[in-house]
């Protein structure tokens, strides 16, 4: 079915030869019946698994009764994701969208609005979408090349690098955006004085300064804002993937307190707050305790030291179940040796590779997974 199909698709992705069809936790099966244990999780979103049931059953329920109304009329699943990640950043107000690139055209048409200042201070090696304005200030020049002229007053600073971030810094800089780990640039955090210093250049030039946690938040890295680890407190937060469990959503937070943007009628997305996947990302939100953080840290830090031990990995780095690993070899074809050996896992440059599994996997499906690296990769 897969080559019956595949030339009625725009050639936008390097797509995997396999077509899946199921998924029940960390599992997938293909349409062939074979299952592969997904250390990919769909790119950081499958936080809970597939198929989890609170989330499933949260979606089935809101199906039953409205799938959409449109942000002319409010909506219970709508106003309650917003309380709840209002309470769990500690004040804030949500504007819903459908994808993390989305989430950061907001965010910057939010800060030029709020501050008055069109310039944007990022970092090399960032990822931030593939949108003309994300795609922008996506410290990757191989990306943007291709659609440039792109946004223009946009400059790039060295990540952990305050003196480089300081020379980066324009007159008329509204907006600082980092990802407290860069992931799709090879799983690279930022340290803490690196993150101060950020959020000082912020207050000093009257910019916003946001935390991109569209990979990293919803718990992949431990807490549920990976931001917690730094002691800083942003003015904007993005976040998408993992908030729904696989549902399309994406969310811009900005802090109380923060400088005031938008009006009626100056930002819109026809789609965001759609009440299935607010009432999913609901029963996400309420799935994340403690006890499940806990799990991330744990698993984590066994998958990082199990891949230490095997020959062929010369580095590993990460937080949480954000994990990137420098491999002897071309990254892709150790991705795509993985699959042979029905395992998924992604890549974040030439010779890495990234493992992302659901946040409950377990001891024994981590081992597992180790297992078959070791036998990819020696």
């Amino acid at each position: 079915m897969t080559k019956m199909l595949e030339t009625n698709l725009l050639p936008a992705y390097a797509r995997a030869p396999v077509t899946f069809v199921e998924g029940d936790g960390c599992w997938l099966t293909d349409d062939n019946g074979e299952r592969y244990l997904d250390f990919a999780g769909g790119i950081a979103v499958i936080g809970l698994g597939h198929r989890h049931p609170a989330s499933t059953r949260a979606a089935h329920e809101q199906l039953d009764r409205l799938w959409h109304v449109s942000n002319l009329y409010w909506t219970i699943p709508m106003m309650e994701l917003a309380k709840k990640l209002s309470e769990r950043f500690g004040g804030a107000q949500s504007f819903f969208c459908n994808s993390g690139a989305e989430a950061i055209e907001a965010t910057i048409k939010y800060a030029r609005k709020a501050t008055g200042k069109v310039g944007v201070v990022a970092l090399e090696g960032s990822f931030h979408g593939r949108t003309m304005g994300s795609l922008s200030i996506t410290g990757q020049a191989a990306k943007r090349e291709t659609f440039a002229p792109l946004l223009n007053q946009v400059s790039f600073a060295f990540l952990n690098n305050p003196l480089s971030l300081r020379a980066a810094a324009l007159a008329d800089t509204g907006l600082i955006i980092m990802e407290p780990v860069q992931g799709e640039g090879g799983v690279h955090a930022i340290d803490v004085e690196f993150a101060q210093a950020a959020r000082a250049l912020a207050d000093e030039l009257g910019a916003l300064l946001c935390f991109d946690e569209v990979q990293t938040g919803v718990g992949r890295t431990g807490s549920f804002f990976s931001y917690e680890s730094l002691g800083v407190r942003p003015d904007l937060v993005t976040l998408a993937k993992g908030l729904a469990n696989g549902l399309p959503i994406g969310a811009l937070l900005v802090a109380d307190g923060a400088a005031r943007g938008f009006e009626p009628g100056e930002h819109a997305s026809t789609f965001g707050g759609n009440p299935v996947a607010c009432a999913a990302a609901c029963a996400v939100l309420d799935a994340i305790d403690e006890e499940l953080l806990a799990n991330v840290r744990q698993m984590g830090e066994r998958l990082s030291a199990g891949l230490r031990e095997i020959p062929g990995v010369s580095d590993v780095r990460g937080a949480g179940l954000l994990i990137g690993a420098d491999v002897d070899g071309a990254a892709a074809e150790i991705a795509a040796k993985a699959l042979e050996h029905r395992l998924l896992i992604t890549t974040c440059g030439a010779n890495s590779i990234r493992l992302t599994p659901p946040l409950t996997v377990s001891a024994g499906l981590v081992d597992q997974a180790l297992a078959t690296l070791r036998e990819v990769l020696t």
